[in-house]
């Protein structure tokens, strides 16, 4: 079934399936669109997602933000990235670098990338282009950190770090993803005066699962990975879109959009879709 034969409920009927944690071999087994017709509709939509929220996502007011970053990898771990591509950025890890609005839960700035100081900068640099007043921000104690935020705001923020005390992990933990038992956290003002109440990451780690449960990509032990970055970062283009305006939100009872007031309505899958018809339009117009 090609593009130019899917009417607009076939279209929603796969970013529905996207959204919800399908992989693209399931929708197409769903909806009986072609994969090649899929990853199309996903580059377009993907790419309408982002332009529209970094339209919106600007003059912000942000009381309290927590950050936090999402490992995923493209085409292969990094342990079995050929030789002749181990200088190729877009392939191996890949790191989500997210910031979520605590109030609202809106993810109002993300970035793809490796996990290092380069990267951390280009996606602070963003948050602070964002938000017009003074803040408090919650990170990790990841190291790149609090020269970024030093970099991006100066001394017009309120940051702090959550530092997570582990213990050692047992033989069978050490096999998993986790790193052992939490101990406990020390809370670490480091710009400012963060209150001490609200120095916390717990929706930042929980918008992790999130992420991993509505994204296939990001699922582990699958063959759905991505096979390309660039379909990686329209696939997370979509999922963000989907939570801030369109998934209720159980506690909010309502999008992070609409809470947060970028948005006057509650977005539905339909609606999303049209982004993607109206940009095409608009590119035949030029």
């Amino acid at each position: 079934m090609g593009m130019n034969k899917l009417n607009h409920e076939q279209r929603c009927a796969v970013i529905r399936c996207l959204c919800e944690g399908c992989s693209i071999r399931s929708t197409v087994r769903i909806t009986g669109v072609s994969m090649n017709t899929i990853q199309k509709l996903t580059r377009e939509l993907g790419a309408a997602c982002l332009a529209y929220q970094d339209k919106v996502f600007r003059g912000l007011t942000v009381q309290r933000a927590q950050c936090d970053e999402i490992w995923c990898f493209s085409y292969c771990k990094s342990k079995n990235v050929p030789d002749h591509m181990r200088d190729d950025p877009t392939v191996g890890s890949i790191w989500t670098w997210t910031m979520m609005d605590s109030a609202t839960k809106l993810i109002f700035s993300w970035r793809l990338g490796s996990r290092d100081a380069g990267t951390g900068q280009l996606f602070m640099n963003d948050v602070a282009n964002r938000v017009h007043n003074r803040m408090q921000l919650t990170s990790d104690a990841h190291g790149v950190y609090l020269t970024a935020v030093e970099t991006s705001f100066g001394v017009g923020i309120d940051y702090a770090q959550l530092v997570k005390l582990y213990g050692n992990p047992s033989p069978e933990e050490a096999l998993r993803y986790s790193p052992g038992k939490c101990l406990g956290a020390k809370k670490r003002p480091l710009i400012g005066s963060p209150d001490q109440d609200h120095i916390s990451t717990s929706y930042a780690e929980r918008q992790n699962l999130n992420i991993r449960m509505q994204n296939r990509r990001f699922t582990r032990l699958t063959n759905a990975f991505s096979k390309k970055a660039e379909m990686l970062a329209h696939s997370i283009s979509i999922t963000f879109f989907y939570h801030n305006f369109v998934r209720r939100h159980q506690t909010l009872r309502m999008p992070p959009a609409l809470k947060h007031g970028v948005a006057s309505h509650v977005w539905s899958i339909s609606d999303m879709v049209k982004l993607a018809d109206e940009a095409e339009l608009d590119r035949k117009a030029i």
